[in-house]
């Protein structure tokens, strides 16, 4: 527990100041003004008082043990300050100063030195290089952030100092307020998964925001994260996702899968809600944080507008929501009261004359409509309307029924008041419906995070004893590029099956292969360093004869050597040629900080073109692997669109936690690709036909 930072009995403010303009005065007179009932210890060599308070040379001179030390002094002194707090046995300090880490190599020194002060002292730090923290309901302003928020149930968490102080100023004339807002700054020492725990656990704190740029260790964020999201949601919005620098990658999967597709895959993971932009930060965190849990995707929309109808209707479907059928007791009830022209059906449009009372009468019926999961009540300010009277309807309705409602009263001026009145009712609105029901999406992503079941482990049977000796082999001999022989040899040990396949090392013994497997065949170079055998000619499909067959050999033998000269040729795999109803790619990209990614999507020759792919992290379970089919944008293809057969996604399933287990039991796997796996007709299964593991420098 992080109780001693968020509510401490006592402060030590160690470098607080006098003049105006420096941070010691500021975070001082942040503490004084939030309405801090506690000591206040200030320390500052120089002074005898600040702020009519005694000032202390150092910390050790405070006749109290300080819960919080809050230090704003030069880099080079900060050292020496941990130490005087550890030895007064303070446990906790906010270290807001710069100069560490983000100030290059000597700055990176001085974090590790301060951190090893702080472990030996068990004093915990928050920073450093931070703006400070601040709890409303604990009246705690550490920080020089120039407001205090009002009192809420949002927590931010952010790696950007610069950020929380642009948000507060927005907050305050959007009128939002927060339970707690903390910079983490370079997480010397207190990790964000540490925060997201604490803030968890603050009864006061329904939904936690997180701006990061990077997780301190990103398998305990999976692992302890997603322990938390079952009991409160998390909203991240991930920055820096491009890469400005060059990725060295020798296979598909390396190629495709880069620090975005990471973070991703462990947002998907742990259950965190992942954003593309601040906006949808703060417009989810809004329905989270004044809203009754939606339980399931069926939204209605109730308007005085055919065109924000139409466009709050494509939005829903959009975001794979679904317009809500409603009873027919609700639409015979809704006939009866509205005027003849409304449209009684989902969207419901009381017409641009109507005033409170035709929004009554739909939200009196349609909130009661058990097909009806969630509301997006639409106001377009014409002649007649009463925004105020309308909003207040909503007010009634929402706190009648306790089911998810959401606004967007359009317009300026002629709204405004309304839109203050259904704030305070916590009731969120949305200044276009498009944001209204993302933040209802984002609800139902939420709801589908608790009601998803994980599942144990699968167990197969694998030959682990043949593995090894294949990588023993490879290792022995400098290799870390397996073939696609031998990296065949590895999967099949774990069940995936391939095609048959001979090894030939002339063309004869190439037309005897093609013949015992039986034509048509296919040819493909085996060679070490050979990674992509399309690009090199080193492939001949659909070969039908042993003319051919002979052919085939002698040119891909030519083409290669062409290709790169001082290629090890080990010979030309003859292989049984394989059909089925799609070609996939499995892959794994070992990521420094997440471990294993795995890959799925589309495959064959175009996987780099179209990059329709999803990623999980390993270990993943079946509903894991399920959901990375399902995303691709090409799945319908797989589910017996339009003539296609039906194929094998259970076999599929079944490959991908295959794959990930093979990782789990291999850690000097680096990366791997199948591809392409051809998947068959429903009942069928799969057949491998081309493979690539790169074992670890």
């Amino acid at each position: 527990m992080l109780d001693k930072f968020f509510s401490p009995h006592s402060i030590a403010v160690v470098g607080a100041s006098r003049e105006a303009g420096k941070l010691g005065f500021q975070i001082l007179h942040s503490i004084l003004s939030g309405g801090y009932t506690g000591k206040v210890y200030p320390v500052n060599p120089k002074a005898t008082e600040i702020a009519g308070l005694k000032c202390y040379p150092d910390v050790s001179s405070i006749p109290d043990v300080p819960d919080l030390a809050v230090v704003v002094v030069p880099a080079k002194l900060v050292g020496s300050v941990i130490e005087e707090c550890g030895k007064k046995q303070t446990k906790a300090a906010v270290v807001i100063s710069a100069g560490f880490k983000e100030s290059g190599p000597d700055g990176e020194k001085r974090e590790k030195d301060l951190v090893s002060i702080s472990k030996k002292y068990g004093c915990r730090i928050i920073g450093p290089n931070c703006l400070g923290i601040i709890d409303t309901y604990f009246n705690l302003n550490v920080s020089f952030a120039p407001l205090m928020p009002d009192k809420g149930s949002i927590a931010f968490i952010s790696q950007s100092g610069a950020l929380i102080s642009a948000v507060l100023d927005w907050a305050r004339k959007e009128k939002i307020g927060f339970s707690r807002i903390i910079s983490m700054g370079n997480m010397a020492d207190v990790s964000e998964t540490e925060l997201i725990e604490d803030c968890a656990a603050d009864e006061k704190t329904k939904v936690i925001l997180f701006y990061v740029e990077g997780v301190k260790d990103g398998k305990e964020f999976v692992s302890r994260v997603s322990k938390i999201t079952p009991k409160k949601p998390v909203i991240a919005i991930k920055a820096g996702l491009t890469s400005s620098g060059s990725r060295a990658a020798s296979s598909h999967t390396g190629s495709l899968a880069g620090m975005a597709e990471a973070y991703s895959a462990a947002f998907e993971k742990t259950g965190v809600l992942q954003v593309s932009n601040m906006e949808e930060l703060f417009d989810l965190s809004l329905v989270f944080a004044y809203q009754p849990m939606i339980k399931e995707d069926r939204i209605a929309i109730i308007t005085n507008a055919g065109g924000p109808a139409v466009v709050a209707t494509d939005a829903v479907e959009k975001q794979g929501l679904k317009i809500a059928p409603l009873s027919d007791e609700t639409i015979n009830t809704l006939k009866k009261h509205l005027p003849p022209a409304a449209n009684i059906h989902n969207p419901v449009d009381v017409l641009g004359d109507a005033t409170e009372e035709g929004y009554k009468v739909a939200l009196d019926n349609v909130i009661k409509d058990e097909r009806v999961d969630g509301i997006v009540v639409i106001v377009t300010p014409q002649r007649v309307t009463r925004p105020l009277e309308t909003a207040q309807a909503v007010v009634e309705n929402s706190a009648k029924y306790k089911k998810t409602i959401v606004t967007s009263f359009m317009g300026g001026v002629s709204v405004e008041t309304a839109i203050d009145f259904l704030r305070q009712s916590r009731i969120p609105n949305y200044e276009f419906p498009e944001r209204a029901v993302r933040a209802l999406k984002g609800m139902v992503d939420y709801s589908n995070v608790l009601n998803r079941k994980k599942d144990e482990p699968e167990r197969f049977n694998v030959d682990k004893e043949s593995v090894c000796k294949s990588f023993e082999v490879v290792k022995k001999q400098g290799i870390k590029n397996l073939t696609d022989f031998q990296a065949r040899e590895v999967f099949e040990a774990y069940g995936i099956r391939g095609p048959k396949r001979i090894l030939a090392k002339d063309a004869k013994s190439a037309v005897n292969a093609a013949e015992t497997i039986g034509y048509p065949v296919v040819a493909k170079i085996v060679s070490p360093d050979i990674l992509h055998k399309t690009e090199s000619g080193g492939v001949k499909i659909n070969i039908l004869n042993s003319d051919e067959m002979e052919k085939a050999f002698n040119e891909i033998i030519q083409s290669v050597k062409a290709y790169s000269q001082n290629a090890r040729i080990e010979g030309v795999e003859v292989q049984e040629m394989v059909r089925g109803v799609q070609e996939l790619i499995i892959g794994v990209k070992k990521d420094l900080q997440f471990g294993y990614l795995i890959m799925f999507g589309l495959g064959g020759i175009f996987v780099e073109v179209l990059k329709d792919i999803t990623f999980g992290i390993v270990p993943v379970d079946k509903q894991e692997a399920l959901s990375m089919i399902r995303k691709i944008k090409s799945y319908k293809l797989l589910t017996g669109f339009r003539n296609l057969p039906e194929a094998d996604i259970p076999a599929i399933v079944e490959t991908i936690l295959k794959v990930s287990k093979l990782c789990e039991d291999f850690p000097e796997i680096n990366q791997l690709d199948i591809n392409p796996l051809v998947v068959k007709s429903k009942g069928n299964g799969i057949v491998m036909v081309d493979a690539r593991i790169i074992l670890n420098n």
